[in-house]
Formats: C-alpha cells, structure tokens, sequence
C-alpha cells in the first residue's frame, strides 16, 4: 500500500511515540506545545518541539497528519534525498510556528492559543508535491477519480479550511507552512536544484 522511506518512517514514529508519552504524561503536552510569545510559558525550543505533539485528546488528529506524511513525503524523499527533505520538512514546519508567533505577537497580542501538531509541516509537504509534481495523476478514494497533484493540493487545502472548526491557530499553521514551501521550491529553482 504505502512505500514509506526511511526518514519519513522515522518522523512516524517520532510523533507516534511523543503522541504517547503524551497520553501517559499529559502534563508533557505544556512543554511541547508552543504558546503565544506573549505567554509566560512561551519557550524558543517550542517552535521545534510542537509539530512532533498532538492534540491528545483525539486520535484522529496525529492519524490524518501521519496518514498524509506516509502519502505524499515518501516520493519527495526518494526525489530529493533524505538531507534535503529532512531540511525542507523542518524549515516548513518551524517556518509555520514562526509564522504563527509573529501574526500573534503583532495582530492578536494575548489572543493566540497553543499550537500542535505537524500540520505546517505537512501543508508544506503538499504544496511541495504540487510544485514538485504538478501533472503526476493521482486517485482518490471517495469518489474513485484521478485528479492532477497540483489541483489536488487546493482541494485538500480547501476541504480543510472548510471542515476544521480549530480557528486562526490551524489556519495560520496550514498557511504558513505552505507559504514557507513555495519560497523555498522557488529558491531552489533559481539556484538549479529541484
């Protein structure tokens, strides 16, 4: 079913194991996450740590993430090489938490929650695969039709915006980590990388 490489396998269990230590630490999930820079519990490692912990109180959070990590990554992997990707995968996902700390911090002194999870990594991750791979066809399940990735990556991204009822602190994430994706895929572009 799925060919999963080395490294995104790695960043599975990673997140499957931290997911865990949550559920038996819950108190795990404070030093994990990150929270507004106006907080008082705000920490710079934060802007690593959050997109390896999940919303520990449902499990279709961490399922979907990894599901779509296990999907998509495994080809731009085995395109780019493991250092690259791995690179690219984190710029995305620190990229995204920066993204979402700044907004805070000017727009929404106070207002901001904690974010989790891998989502900003994983938009990056998909609009990389759009970018990367705009014509490969692709098949998705409900309804069984093949779709191009590049318009794949837009229906995804529109189906979440509709459906995920979590606010500004998701949309920021996706948004961000996208947004870190393209300027990244068009400086190697310039440079004659892939």
């Amino acid at each position: 079913m799925f060919r999963v490489t080395p490294l995104v396998r790695n960043l599975i269990i990673i997140n499957v194991v931290v997911y865990l230590i949550q559920l038996l630490l819950p108190i795990s999930t404070y030093f994990l996450a990150l929270y507004d820079m106006n907080s008082e519990y705000f920490r710079p490692y934060q802007f690593f740590t959050y997109m390896f912990a999940h919303d520990s109180h449902g499990f279709l959070h961490i399922f979907f993430n990894m599901l779509a990590l296990a999907s998509f990554a495994p080809i731009l992997e085995s395109y780019w090489g493991d250092k690259r990707f791995l690179f690219f995968y984190l710029a995305c996902g620190i990229g995204a938490g920066l993204i979402y700390a700044v907004v805070n911090y000017f727009l929404f002194p106070g207002a901001g929650g904690i974010m989790l999870g891998a989502s900003g990594a994983l938009y990056g991750i998909l609009m990389a695969f759009g970018l990367v791979f705009p014509n490969l066809e692709l098949m998705l399940l409900f309804p069984p039709i093949p779709i191009k990735a590049k318009y794949m990556v837009f229906v995804i991204g529109f189906l979440t915006y509709l459906m995920d009822r979590s606010g500004t602190v998701a949309h920021l994430a996706h948004f961000g980590g996208a947004l870190v994706a393209f300027f990244i895929i068009q400086y190697w572009r310039t440079q004659g990388g892939r």
